[in-house]
């Protein structure tokens, strides 16, 4: 996982490794890691946990390269890039640095953030980046006591957003105090709770975000074949005209 809100890294917090640190090796930096999970992040590099990021763009910019091009991946199943939310020069970098499967949209239900996540919507697709789907966090909360859903932030928002662009639904996250308590603890309710409805959640998300890539990934492969075999044919042709004109007599005239 990279995260790439260079801002405000929220990553290390979540996953528990606020002591974690990364290391260079042969001039490229290696991951740190948290239950299998490789993870570069800039609050890694931070001294203090309220020390800002004050960087104009290009230097931003840079940064988010290095951690992309710079750092030892090794074999992955994925990539998975946490962008901060909206527009900017971090999303514009990397969908000009690197060839990217698809975009994934996570909302709120509320209108005051589905509108900031069809603003990036609109780039990603002005950039000709596949869209994966869209998921709805905090869409609803359920009553311990009547064990009824309860939408505090409205409902819906996700599924317009999935209407509107043609993209697919692929979930629904619960607020739940358990999913917060372990974002600030370090310790995900994936791993303290897996059998909960809210890690239920999580995996049922998982499991159609990973089938919808494998759909974009496929595709995207079949084009590449498709061009590759155009410009093959197209270089075939060049070099046989190339061979007849080679190959044709020269016209002699006499006096």
């Amino acid at each position: 996982m990279l995260d790439a809100d260079i801002y405000g890294p929220s990553i290390p917090l979540m996953l528990g490794m606020k002591k974690a640190f990364m290391q260079v090796e042969e001039n490229k930096l290696q991951p740190a890691e948290s239950n299998g999970l490789k993870v570069v992040s800039f609050g890694f590099f931070a001294q203090d946990s309220h020390q800002a990021a004050i960087y104009r763009g290009p230097i931003i910019s840079g940064i988010l390269k290095q951690f992309l091009v710079d750092t030892d991946w090794g074999d992955l199943d994925y990539l998975i890039v946490d962008l901060p939310p909206g527009t900017g020069d971090i999303p514009l970098t990397l969908a000009q640095t690197i060839p990217i499967t698809g975009i994934l949209v996570v909302t709120t239900p509320q209108d005051v953030a589905s509108n900031v996540a069809v603003k990036a919507v609109g780039m990603f697709d002005k950039l000709n980046v596949p869209l994966i789907g869209v998921v709805e966090n905090m869409s609803y909360f359920i009553c311990t006591k009547c064990d009824e859903k309860h939408y505090l932030f409205g409902q819906g928002g996700a599924m317009k957003i999935s209407e509107q662009f043609n993209m697919p639904f692929l979930g629904e996250i619960p607020l739940h105090s358990g999913i917060m308590s372990g974002s600030d603890s370090g310790k995900p309710i994936m791993i303290t709770d897996p059998d909960s409805p809210s890690a239920n959640a999580f995996r049922k998300s998982a499991k159609n975000i990973a089938a919808q890539c494998s759909i974009l990934a496929a595709k995207l492969q079949e084009e590449m074949k498709s061009e590759t075999s155009e410009k093959e044919s197209e270089t075939s042709e060049k070099e046989s005209e190339t061979s007849e004109k080679e190959q044709a007599p020269e016209a002699s005239t006499s006096n």
